[in-house]
C-alpha cells in the first residue's frame, strides 16, 4: 500500500453513505440502517444495502449512487456496493402481548429468498438458459475449476452455445484461466455484457477487480454479488450455463439452488479418502436442496509422465469411481494430471482449446457429452425444492 495514501476509516465511509437518501423512505441509508456489512481494508471499501425484496431492480440508482459517493473519497482505491433482498417478519405476538416492531426482520430460510410467495417457484433469473449445470466439490484444491473450463471449452466445441459463471467470489480464477484482462462493457450502464473468449461467454468477479484484491465480503455481499452477475449480465440465448462454484458448501451454493433450476450438478473430487470425504459432502448437500447429481468426475486420477509416457497413481485410482459407485450416482470419468494441463491453463488456453487430440482434452470431451446427455434426459426443470429438516 502507498504510504502517502490516506487513510480510510469505516466512519468516513458511513458519512459519505449518509448523504444517500432512499427515495420513498425519505431519509438517508446510514439512519435507516440499510447499510450491513461494511468493510475497509487498504482503500477497497464493500458494504451491502438491505432492500424489500419488491423495491430491489428500482434502487439500482440508489446502489450506484452509494458507490460514487464513497469512491469520490480521498484515500479510496476501489468500492463494491451489491443490493440485498430481506422480507419483513411475519406479524407476530410480541413478549407482552404487541406486535412485532419493525426492526424485527429475519433473513430469508430456505426457499424464502426474493421471489413469488411461499408455495411458487423463485423467479428465474436466467431465463433463456436451458440448462445450468454446477461444477462443485467439497474442498478445494481438487482442480474444480480447470474442470469446469473445460467443461465448459469443450460443450462449445460440441456445438452447444455455452457460458460460464466464475461463482467462486473470493478465489476467482476465470480470469487467468482464459486469458482475459479486459473488463466488461455496459451500453446502458446497468447491464454489463459478458466477456467472450475461445468461444464461450464469460463472467467473473474477477474481471471487475485486480487480482491481487482480497475479497472480504460476508455472505449477505456475497449471495447479492452472485445474483447480480446473472440478473445483470446480458447472458442472450444460451443451451447450457457451466457454473464454477466455490469449494465448500456454504452460502454461493444454497443461493445457486434457491434462485435458479440447476439441472444437475457435477462433483469433482482426486482419488484418495480426504478428498472423497468432502465429496460425499457435496453430493449430500445438493440432494438436500433436489438438485441432482449428474454425476462424479475423479481429477488427477493418474499422472502421465511427459518423458517415457508411463502413467503413475500419485493420490491413489478409482476412489471416485468407487464413491459414486456407493452413493448411487453417475461416475462420468477420469482425468488424468499432466504438466500441459497446467501450463495451458496457467497460460490462459486450457487443454481443450490448446491441444484437442491430447489424452485429457479426449477425456474432458467425453465427459462433456456424458454431462449434455445427462441434463438433456432430465429436462427443463422449473426450479429447485428446498427441503429443511
Amino acid at each position: 500500500m502507498d504510504e502517502k495514501r490516506p487513510r480510510i476509516s469505516e466512519d468516513d465511509v458511513r458519512r459519505a453513505l449518509a448523504g444517500v437518501n432512499d427515495p420513498d423512505r425519505r431519509q438517508d441509508i446510514i439512519s435507516l440502517g440499510m447499510v450491513q456489512g461494511l468493510v475497509v481494508r487498504d482503500g477497497n471499501v464493500g458494504f451491502a444495502i438491505e432492500v424489500d425484496p419488491d423495491r430491489g431492480p428500482a434502487l439500482e440508482g440508489l446502489r450506484k449512487e452509494a458507490e460514487g459517493r464513497v469512491m469520490a473519497l480521498d484515500g479510496v482505491v476501489s468500492v463494491t456496493a451489491v443490493l440485498t433482498a430481506e422480507r419483513p417478519a411475519p406479524q407476530q405476538a410480541a413478549p407482552g402481548g404487541g406486535a412485532a416492531g419493525p426492526g424485527n426482520r429475519h433473513r430469508p430460510g430456505p426457499g424464502q429468498g426474493p421471489g413469488p410467495a411461499a408455495g411458487g417457484q423463485p423467479a428465474s433469473l436466467l431465463p433463456d438458459v436451458r440448462h445450468i449445470i454446477a461444477v462443485a466439490s467439497g474442498k478445494g484444491g481438487v482442480g474444480k475449476s480447470t474442470v469446469a473450463v473445460n467443461l465448459a471449452l469443450a460443450l462449445a466445441a460440441q456445438g452447444h452455445a455455452t457460458g460460464i459463471l466464475d461463482a467462486d467470489i473470493y478465489g476467482p480464477s476465470l480470469p487467468r484461466m482464459l486469458g482475459i484482462a479486459d473488463r466488461p462493457q455496459s451500453a446502458d450502464g446497468k447491464v454489463m455484457e459478458p466477456i467472450e473468449h475461445h468461444g464461450v461467454k464469460a463472467m467473473s468477479i474477477g474481471f471487475l477487480i485486480d487480482e491481487d484484491t482480497a475479497m472480504i465480503w460476508r455472505g449477505p455481499m456475497v449471495m447479492g454479488a452472485l445474483e447480480q452477475m446473472m440478473r445483470d449480465v446480458n447472458w442472450g440465448p444460451l443451451d447450457v450455463l457451466v457454473v464454477d462454484m466455490p469449494p465448500g458448501t456454504g452460502d454461493a451454493q444454497l443461493t445457486m439452488a434457491q434462485r435458479v433450476p440447476l439441472a444437475g450438478a457435477v462433483i469433482v473430487s482426486t482419488p484418495q479418502d480426504i478428498a472423497l470425504i468432502d465429496a460425499r459432502r457435496a453430493v449430500a448437500m445438493f440432494r438436500k436442496v433436489n438438485v441432482p447429481v449428474l454425476g462424479v468426475i475423479e481429477n488427477m486420477s493418474s499422472f502421465l509422465c511427459p518423458h517415457c509416457g508411463g502413467e503413475s497413481h500419485i493420490f491413489g485410482h478409482g476412489g471416485a469411481r468407487d464413491c459414486a459407485a456407493q452413493l448411487g450416482v453417475p461416475f462420468l470419468g477420469e482425468v488424468p494430471l499432466t504438466i500441459e494441463v497446467r501450463e495451458f491453463s496457467d497460460g490462459g488456453t486450457p487443454v481443450v482449446v490448446a491441444n484437442p487430440e491430447s489424452e485429457a482434452a479426449v477425456r474432458f470431451r467425453a465427459i462433456a457429452e456424458a454431462v449434455w446427455e445427462r441434463a438433456q434426459a432430465g429436462g427443463e426443470r422449473s426450479g429447485p425444492k428446498i427441503i429443511v429438516e
